[in-house]
């Protein structure tokens, strides 16, 4: 099994819709990443009605990657609902994980997003991203 269905695996049983109260939803969204040393870590979504504690199944993942093992590099991504990515935009992470995966190590850019799991096409975070107003700052501590 290749890695980008290894990954989908590990990240399909994270799926499990549910309401958590009468006010919190999870497990909707779900990723999995693979670090830097090939090690898979996985999140899910979980979303209150505040929307303040809301947290996208991507952070989660990365999250858990760096509590767990205290890495910061991620190689690889897939995330999505009740399918695989399947193009048109589907299992792209949102404008705020894309932007914490850049604070957390300027090295994700060269992370790959899967985009469509059928045709095995995936993105870098840096196509999306490509003017990064943060690089100056890593520029700079260099």
């Amino acid at each position: 099994m290749d890695i980008w269905n290894t990954l989908y695996e590990r990240a399909k049983a994270e799926y499990h819709p549910e309401e958590v109260s009468p006010f919190i939803t999870a497990h909707h969204v779900v990723c999995a990443v693979e670090a830097e040393n090939g090690e898979i870590f996985t999140g899910f979504c979980i979303e209150g009605c505040s929307g303040v504690m809301n947290l996208c199944a991507e952070r989660v993942a990365a999250l858990n990657m760096y509590m767990h093992s205290g890495q910061t590099v991620i190689k690889r991504l897939i995330a999505f609902r009740d399918e695989p990515p399947h193009g048109e935009g589907s299992g792209m992470p949102c404008g705020a994980c894309r932007e914490f995966f850049l604070q957390l190590d300027e090295r994700n850019e060269d992370m790959e997003i899967m985009v469509d799991l059928e045709k095995c096409e995936s993105v870098k975070l840096k196509e999306v991203m490509p003017y990064w107003w943060g690089k100056e700052r890593y520029d700079n501590t260099r």
